[in-house]
């Protein structure tokens, strides 16, 4: 739970110390628990708070910010120390939040209110959009993604192999042994709600069940290069690779499904290539297989494909954490799995889990490119166990 910490120790910091004003945005998956964290926070601190959540609130409510925003002045302003706290949750549900806030937020400025307002989203796609169009320079921003295997370990005493294949929500942990149950879980309030809720509700979906038929197979595809063109072959209601693409990067938005572009020096030709699919947490695979844990566990290319899109998993959510690109690499029949480009210098990750027998692409990639470090994962290299518990950042 090391990011549970870090974040509740980040809003202690920003609200109890600092004197500047700010709007903290902490945004992320659904079942992360970002709502959990901000009530621990809530509950840690001396501070007055109003505490509310937009998610069964009407979406051209917007008065609704309003009112909800002069309920924690009047805390505020009954304060001894003139400060309090002001929390709204699911805040993208409302139609041009961003305009509200800002005018609310303004006014607290002009008046001197000492109001902090934390906002928790899930569309990472529509926060950034408010952001970005109404309140720059007025928010800090945070993001709170799957848990790793080290925070699920911690919490619950998961094995790595049991991460591999029930991956990290947290609230889906109690159901394990009934692995039926846990399945019908994932499906139903993890994914199906996602899809409802955090996409096809907030966004003009001309052909949701192409989208949801695209998820399913990026799923299955998870960890392998495939041209829109060959999924195309494989969708009855085919569209067009234009509205696939838009379609990943909605799924990539609500921290689903990513389509990873291929690392080039040349970023034209890196949007133009084939997406590696890479799931967000490998729960999103193993609800919708057919196989059960221990079944998995005795086929090697399956469970070497699982354990491989563990290992992208965990580089993916890290990437969005702390900011680095993460790519893949193929030249003819060489490939790099992942590269990770931070601060102008490039790292090359192979994974070998047994699962495919492909050439490694590392000595031509290193020539080519010369990273800066290149580390071998799994068979003869760094055991994936140990690479799951450590923060790719440090590399």
């Amino acid at each position: 739970m090391n990011y549970v910490r870090s974040i509740i120790d980040i809003l202690k910091q920003r609200v109890e110390s600092e004197p500047r004003r700010f709007i903290q945005v902490i945004y992320g998956p659904r079942q992360v628990g970002k709502t959990t964290l901000v009530q621990q926070f809530l509950k840690q601190t001396d501070l007055p708070y109003h505490y509310t959540s937009a998610d069964a609130v009407t979406a051209a409510d917007s008065v609704w910010i309003s009112q909800q925003w002069e309920a924690a002045r009047l805390r505020c302003r009954q304060a001894s120390g003139k400060k309090a706290v002001l929390v709204i949750d699911e805040i993208q549900k409302i139609e041009n939040w961003s305009e509200w806030v800002k005018k609310e937020w303004d006014s607290d400025s002009a008046a001197s209110l000492g109001l902090y307002v934390i906002l928790l989203g899930s569309s990472r796609l529509l926060l950034q959009r408010g952001l970005t169009e109404s309140l720059a320079g007025r928010y800090e921003s945070t993001y709170a993604g799957h848990w790793s295997y080290s925070e699920m370990k911690e919490a619950f005493g998961l094995t790595p192999e049991q991460f591999v294949w029930f991956g990290g929500y947290p609230g889906a942990v109690p159901l394990m042994d009934d692995e039926m149950r846990w399945k019908q879980y994932v499906r139903d309030s993890l994914i199906e709600t996602t899809v409802s809720k955090d996409i096809l509700m907030l966004t003009r979906v001309d052909k949701p069940a192409l989208m949801k038929r695209l998820f399913e197979l990026g799923c299955q595809y998870s960890g392998q290069i495939l041209s829109y063109n060959k999924l195309l072959g494989q969708l009855l209601d085919a569209g067009n690779t234009t509205t696939l693409s838009h379609y990943v990067n909605l799924l990539d938005s609500a921290g689903l499904l990513a389509g990873l572009e291929k690392f080039s020096p040349n970023r034209i030709r890196q949007r133009s290539s084939s997406p590696k699919f890479q799931v967000y947490n490998t729960a999103l695979i193993s609800a919708q297989h057919s196989l059960s844990f221990e079944q998995a566990r005795h086929q090697p290319d399956a469970w070497g494909r699982l354990v491989e899109s563990a290992v992208g998993a965990h580089l993916l959510n890290h990437s969005r954490g702390v900011g680095f690109n993460l790519s893949y690499w193929r030249h003819g029949n060489d490939e790099v799995d992942f590269v990770v480009e931070k601060g102008g210098q490039v790292f090359a990750l192979e994974i070998k889990s047994g699962a495919t027998q492909r050439r490694s692409g590392m000595q031509a990639f290193a020539k080519k490119h010369q990273p800066h470090k290149v580390l071998l994962i799994g068979n003869s290299g760094l055991p994936w166990q140990e690479f799951l518990q450590i923060n790719p950042e440090t590399l």
